[in-house]
């Protein structure tokens, strides 16, 4: 792990050290909420909910004062993630919104599938693999926190997520499968030093989303989004692993999405996002940000991608820069 600002130095300093035996203290309210600091002192402390870190205490995991850094940054984000997006409580619209297939289109997976080299598909692997190795994850937090026919939906999506009881079907086992193939390490975590902070931030949006009760209708908002927009972009990237006659490991995971997706866009609008409503309307407001503030993240992403490609160079931080050529 190599620190990216004071934060993050503090933070790896700290799991350093056996739990309790020192006290994090930085502010983080001058820290940039979209920038390489926060984002991986925030992302290193939320791992300690997942698969946590090598050679770091566990006991840090519900440390008081590491989470009462970690809330100082979480303001620091969300502040800033409400302040980017519009708001408003139409579900409805959001979601009509997103079922619209721009023409022509111009993101990521267009490029990728009309122009992209292999060098670039690989470098968005990477960016991917820090999410797609625990895909899934962060939205089984939102279980517990929803009932009837919303939780009994989610689930249903969930158990498709995790293979459906085959280990082998795992989405996370079909991309570590997807890298292997692709000749990159399929190790968890491997490219954290390498990928930047927009990279990050999607996966730390999540990790807030699911760990705070009240951030309920923002994760469901955020998993709608992701959902709906999987389909067709994965449809693309199929296409464009097509034309670069790339490993069928590689094409099988977006494969499995296309199918996946296009039923899962169907359950969570009217049985997860329907049912939610329906039992509280007064979440409209935060599922409209969690939409919102997913499509703001994502294109951070995006931009960050497109802008060094087109420039011919590239979209990583270190050496796998010219490793992946």
């Amino acid at each position: 792990m190599i620190a990216r600002g004071p934060l993050s130095e503090e933070v790896i300093g700290v799991l350093r050290r056996p739990a309790g035996s020192v006290r994090p203290s930085g502010p983080a309210d001058d820290a940039d909420p979209f920038g390489e600091d926060l984002q991986l002192a925030l992302h290193l402390c939320y791992e300690l909910h997942y698969q946590g870190l090598p050679d770091v205490d566990p006991a840090w995991e519900w440390d008081p004062d590491l989470l009462r850094l970690r809330g100082s940054m979480e303001r620091v984000f969300e502040d800033a993630l409400h302040a980017a997006v519009p708001g408003g409580d139409d579900v409805t619209g959001e979601i009509d919104e997103l079922l619209v297939e721009h023409v022509p289109g111009s993101g990521l997976s267009h490029f990728l599938r009309d122009e992209g080299e292999w060098w670039q598909m690989r470098e968005f692997f990477v960016h991917r693999s820090i999410y797609h190795l625990k895909e899934a994850d962060p939205h089984a937090w939102v279980i517990p926190r929803l009932s009837g026919r919303a939780k009994a939906a989610l689930v249903a999506v969930e158990f498709d997520e995790f293979g459906g009881g085959r280990a082998e079907r795992v989405h996370a086992r079909l991309f570590a499968d997807l890298l292997d193939a692709a000749g990159l390490s399929s190790g968890y975590l491997h490219y954290l030093d390498d990928v930047p902070a927009c990279s990050l931030a999607t996966v730390n949006m999540m990790s807030l989303f699911g760990l705070h009760r009240r951030l309920r209708g923002a994760l469901v908002g955020h998993f709608a989004a992701a959902e709906i927009s999987t389909g067709p972009s994965a449809q693309r990237m199929e296409n464009a692993l097509t034309r670069l006659e790339a490993p069928d490991a590689c094409r099988l995971f977006y494969t499995e999405h296309i199918e996946a997706d296009a039923v899962h866009e169907q359950v969570l609008r009217r049985d997860v996002v329907g049912d939610l409503l329906a039992r509280e309307p007064e979440l409209a407001a935060d599922i409209v940000f969690g939409i919102q503030a997913t499509e703001l993240l994502e294109q951070h992403l995006a931009d960050h991608l497109l802008s060094s490609w087109r420039s011919g160079r590239s979209s990583l931080r270190q050496e796998s820069r010219t490793l992946l050529r």
